[in-house]
């Protein structure tokens, strides 16, 4: 690139060449281009697009309609919070939180509550996810250390972090082993067999 090149790319004071203000083609363009980067919500649509244009300015005609366009994006399929909370509540449960860690990011993320609680899991869901957080973090029967009062402690608190309840965390810790804690996954109506390769 030649120095005349570079010099167009930068302002007189030596930043970043200013993009130019937004029009409607231009903030439709955005929001396609992150809705394809990104499986999102249509409240994280409209936070990027209020940035940008605080970022950029408006030069288009009348106010910027950011409503109007992830209204229409969300019709043509581009924007779906509830396939969005089924697929980022799934993706959590298998890595081993629980609901109530569902329910934040969702909520976090802009998901309204019917549709978070549309999309929260089950007590069988919810007993697999403890299951598989404990064989991952290495808690109650998979723990290899002798036991201790100190560290019982310290796992009954990880577990309550990561969205379990108190009871959850408790069963996980009382199990004598990992069959013992399969059973209680079981109990919920669930087959046991649904555990493997869940961490």
């Amino acid at each position: 690139m030649t120095r005349k090149e570079q010099a167009g790319q930068h302002s007189a004071r030596g930043g970043p060449k200013a993009k130019p203000p937004l029009d409607e083609a231009r903030l439709r363009d955005l929001a396609l281009a992150y809705v394809a980067r990104f499986a999102t919500t249509g409240k994280r649509v409209e936070r990027y697009l209020v940035r940008k244009l605080r970022e950029r300015g408006w030069a288009g005609e009348g106010e910027p309609d950011v409503d109007g366009l992830i209204a229409r994006m969300g019709e043509l399929g581009y924007i779906d919070d509830a396939a969005f909370a089924r697929a980022r509540g799934g993706d959590l449960l298998r890595r081993g939180y629980g609901a109530r860690r569902v329910g934040q990011v969702l909520a976090e993320a802009g998901v309204d509550e019917p549709v978070r609680r549309a999309a929260a899991p089950d007590e069988a869901a919810a007993r697999r996810a403890a299951f598989a957080l404990a064989r991952r973090k290495r808690l109650g029967p998979f723990d290899s250390h002798p036991p201790d009062p100190a560290r019982r402690a310290k796992q009954l608190a990880a577990i309550v972090r990561a969205g379990h309840g108190f009871d959850a965390a408790r069963a996980i810790m009382d199990a004598s082993d990992e069959s013992a804690l399969a059973e209680w996954v079981a109990e919920a109506g669930d087959d046991a067999g649904n555990l493997e390769g869940m961490d």
